[in-house]
């Protein structure tokens, strides 16, 4: 006999009937994951205007159950290739944790407003928030007396 549907979902007793299948995705408790989310804004905005719309989208964030893990703005900076006719934008990166399904709305706040020029998100392995954490507690930086050796 043949079942049109995925088959997670026949156990060996028989199938799940409808009405079981969609509980049981509703019940699934949302796991939270680790994120990091670059944007890109327009280099017309004022200072207050940039930081109003990163406080909009931080907002977001900790609405939606996300925690902001860390924040950096690395300011007005060149970018690589003209985007919209401009060859500079202000940079932003957020670091944090939150369900998947903030991801979306997140994104989809990115991509109604006129001030972002480009964004990305991505969901980071265990190796990739191990390497942010070390990066933050400045594991990466030159001392003073490694750059004195490497001068002499």
């Amino acid at each position: 006999m043949y079942f049109p549907f995925h088959s997670s979902l026949v156990y060996s007793f028989g199938m799940l009937s409808f009405a079981d299948f969609f509980s049981v995705k509703k019940n699934k408790k949302m796991e939270n994951y680790q994120y990091e989310s670059v944007i890109i804004l327009t280099p017309v905005l004022s200072e207050k205007q940039m930081e109003d719309a990163i406080a909009g989208y931080r907002q977001l964030i900790t609405e939606n159950d996300g925690t902001i893990i860390h924040e950096e703005n690395w300011g007005l900076t060149k970018l690589a290739y003209p985007i919209q006719k401009k060859v500079t934008g202000f940079y932003h990166i957020f670091e944090f944790n939150a369900p998947g399904d903030l991801v979306a709305k997140l994104e989809l706040a990115y991509r109604r407003d006129e001030q972002v020029m480009r964004y990305l998100t991505t969901r980071l392995d265990k190796h990739a928030a191990r390497y942010n954490e070390r990066r933050r507690n400045g594991a990466f930086k030159k001392s003073n007396t490694e750059t004195e050796v490497t001068a002499s």
